[in-house]
Formats: structure tokens, C-alpha cells, sequence
């Protein structure tokens, strides 16, 4: 509170923060202007039951529930993102982009864009589909199909803006603000709901809400101490001289964060774990009744909570390794240092290094890996533990709404410390 005083005293920074405060507004209006021709209540019953598009309508910031102009939210963009981010650690071409500096970095970010308009037609396409399979919205004629396909995408692609323009500002990232605020817009309606079912005199209900408020509290201090949690490996630089000045060796360190991976890892199992649950509802009303009873059989496979979680913490635990070792790599480390004149105390430079530096990675990535497992599967253990079902705690969107906080405290802070510098 300090701190958000000490802004308020600046005039850039207070505008600044109630721009943003005005454009995340918008996205929450946008969010709830729908598109005609749907059953609100019935639309809503259909994600609230099911767990795997319940996890894509947080992802859209709720836009999906609402059937808004904007129905797939910010998904399509950072589908995109999460491709060319891979293609520039694999592919030669883009990873030279990458090192080129802003020009380079400004080409990808204009073919992410670019990606995300057939992308947002795409998956636009594929929930319409999906959701008139089901019977939750009437048969379209060719003009209504297209006229909300070009809503769909627009609604994409102003969110998209909207989040580059907060993301310039220097007070947050944009998308994963737009996310967070879509995640918490959700917390009184469902606080709501659980107050409701509570009364005076049912001690044992009580009880069940005040221990689920105390686990809360307790997984968000997890949370914060995994998220800003990091091994410092000792660096040290040789002594070096100039003519006839010489200077000492330098000590400092190299950080490596816990969770190196971040939220992704969940990102990516979620997105392989929708594929079978939709394709099943896709071919359930085949004419082949071979191929109706296994979309069936694979709809209630994976609508089994103990099988869907398991699976879905095995697919975090690899994919948090697969992550890691794309992101963060031991030989370039070495390389650098090795180029810059410094060297791990105790340990050789070069292959001894990278042998170092891999296998604190690795056992790092373990406890990374876990954790991020544990969150994804965390409201299929809490409603086991609390048979509260109104309430859910998300652990992914607790994650996401932590981490999207943290960062943007430290990006104010960075700000007010510049201005502060400068008044010096």
C-alpha cells in the first residue's frame, strides 16, 4: 500500500496505472457481450461440468462461459506465442532472429500476430462445432457462420492489442493480466454460491470452509516461495590488468529460478489433454457404431477424475522436463562464462561446467516438476479432501494470478525506483 502511494505522487505512473486499470475494463465489457443464438444457462451448465472445457473457459478469461464476441479470449495469441517461442529455440532461422536484437524480436511478434488470425478462425470454428453437437446452439445458415467467425477473430485480435498496449505501459504483461482478471472475476459468484449452501447451524459445513480458507492461504504462500524461490551458484572472474592498472577478480552469481518453466508446462499438458475429450464428443454422434461406443468409452474415460488426474500430473511432471532443458542450457552457460573470463569455484570450465550445471537443473526440475504436477491436479484433491464442489481452488489459476501479481509489483517498484533516481 506504501508503494501504490508513492505512484499516486507521480503523474506518469498514476496515469499510466489508470490506463491500464481503464483498458482491463474494456476486457471485461467485451466479456460479456455475447453473440445471439445460445442458451446462457445451458452454456454455462456445460462448462461448469465439465473439468476440460471448464480449464479452457479460464484460459479465455471466461469468455467462453459468457459466449462472448470474444469467445476464445487471448487463446489463439498465446497458442502462437507458445509456437514461435519453440521455433526459435529449434529452428536455426528464427533463433538468429531472436539474436538480432529488437529488429528481429519485432519480425517474430509481427508473424505471431499473423498466426493468430487463422488460428483464432480455427479453434473459433471448432468450439461453434462442439457446442452445436451438444445442442447448446441452434443450426447456423452460411452468412450467421461467418458473421461470427469475424466476430470471434475480431474479439481476439482487440484483446491482443489491448494486452500490447498494458504490456508498453511497463506495468504488467498484458495477456497474463487479461487472464488473471478473468480468473478472479469468477471468485464472488463462486463465494456466492458457497455461501449459500452454508447455514448458521451447520457446524460441520463451517468448519469444512474455514479449513478450505486456511489451505488456501498456506498453497498461495507456496506458491510465492516456489515462484521467487532460486539456487545462486557462486561465479567468480579472473584478475585482470589494464596497462598499469589492475583490478581484482569480481565474485557475484548465477541464478537459476526454481520453477524455470513456469506456468507452461501445465499450458501444454492441458492442451494435449483436451484433444480426447473433444474428439470423442465430436465423434459420438458418428454413423459408425464402432466408432460412437469408443468416443464414448474415451468421453467417460477421461470424464474419471482419478484416471484424468493422474495422467495430467504424469504429462506436467514430462513436460516440465521437456521445457527446462529446451529453456535453460548448460553448454551456452558455460560457453559465456568461459568467453567472459569466469568460472564456478572448484569446478574446471568447460565440460565440467556443463556436467555441474546439468545436474543441478535436473534436481531442480524434480522439485519444479512436482509442484507444478500437484497444482494441476489441485481442486480433483481438495474436493476430495473437502466435498466442496462450488468453490474449487484452481491451482493453476492461483498460479497464474500469483506469479502475474508478483511480476507486476516488481515491475511497479522498478518503475517508482527510476523515477525516485531520478528526482536524485
Amino acid at each position: 500500500m506504501n508503494t501504490l502511494a508513492k505512484i499516486w505522487q507521480y503523474k506518469d505512473l498514476r496515469n499510466k496505472v489508470l490506463t491500464v486499470a481503464g483498458l482491463l475494463v474494456i476486457t471485461r465489457i467485451i466479456a460479456h457481450i455475447p453473440l445471439p443464438g445460445v442458451d446462457l444457462a445451458q452454456l454455462q451448465n456445460f462448462f461448469n461440468q465439465n473439468q476440460i472445457f471448464g480449464l479452457l473457459n479460464m484460459f479465455s478469461g471466461g469468455t467462453m462461459s459468457s459466449f462472448s464476441i470474444a469467445l476464445m479470449g487471448v487463446g489463439p495469441y498465446i497458442t502462437s506465442s507458445i509456437v514461435f517461442q519453440l521455433l526459435t529455440m529449434i529452428v536455426p532461422k528464427f533463433e538468429e532472429l531472436q539474436k538480432e536484437g529488437e529488429s528481429g524480436r519485432n519480425k517474430i511478434n509481427q508473424w505471431t500476430r499473423l498466426l493468430t488470425v487463422p488460428l483464432a478462425i480455427v479453434q473459433g470454428y471448432s468450439m461453434l462445432f462442439l457446442l452445436r453437437s451438444q445442442g447448446i446452439i441452434p443450426t447456423w445458415t452460411i452468412y450467421q457462420l461467418i458473421l461470427m467467425l469475424v466476430s470471434i477473430t475480431a474479439g481476439t485480435l482487440v484483446l491482443m492489442w489491448i494486452g500490447e498496449i498494458i504490456t508498453e505501459k511497463g506495468i504488467g504483461n498484458g495477456l497474463s493480466l487479461i487472464i488473471s482478471v478473468g480468473i478472479l472475476a469468477k471468485l464472488p459468484s463462486s463465494i456466492r454460491n458457497t455461501a449459500s449452501l452454508i447455514s448458521v447451524a451447520d457446524t460441520a459445513k463451517i468448519v469444512e470452509m474455514i479449513f478450505f480458507v486456511l489451505i488456501a492461504l498456506g498453497i498461495v504462500g507456496v506458491i510465492v516461495l516456489i515462484t521467487e524461490g532460486q539456487r545462486n551458484i557462486p561465479v567468480s572472474y579472473a584478475r585482470k590488468s589494464r596497462g598499469q592498472n589492475s583490478y581484482s577478480s569480481l565474485n557475484t552469481f548465477l541464478p537459476i529460478k526454481v520453477n524455470t518453466a513456469g506456468v507452461i508446462p501445465i499450458i501444454f499438458a492441458m492442451s494435449l489433454m483436451i484433444i480426447p475429450g473433444v474428439l470423442g464428443k465430436f465423434l459420438e454422434s458418428a454413423k459408425s457404431a464402432s466408432i460412437a461406443h469408443l468416443a464414448t468409452s474415451t468421453v467417460n474415460l477421461f470424464t474419471n477424475n482419478f484416471f484424468y488426474a493422474s495422467l495430467y500430473f504424469v504429462m506436467v511432471v514430462a513436460f516440465t522436463y521437456f521445457y527446462t532443458s529446451v529453456v535453460f542450457k548448460p553448454d551456452q552457460i558455460a560457453e559465456n562464462l568461459q568467453k567472459q573470463g569466469g568460472f564456478i569455484p572448484g569446478i574446471r570450465p568447460g565440460s565440467e561446467t556443463i556436467h555441474f550445471l546439468g545436474n543441478i537443473i535436473v534436481r531442480i526440475t524434480l522439485t519444479s516438476s512436482i509442484f507444478l504436477g500437484v497444482i494441476a491436479v489441485l481442486p480433483y484433491i481438495m474436493q476430495a479432501v473437502t466435498n466442496i464442489n462450488t468453490l474449487v481452488i484452481g491451482g493453476t489459476g492461483i498460479l497464474i494470478v500469483v506469479s502475474v501479481v508478483i511480476e507486476t509489483m516488481n515491475q511497479m517498484q522498478a518503475q517508482l525506483t527510476m523515477h525516485t533516481y531520478e528526482n536524485y
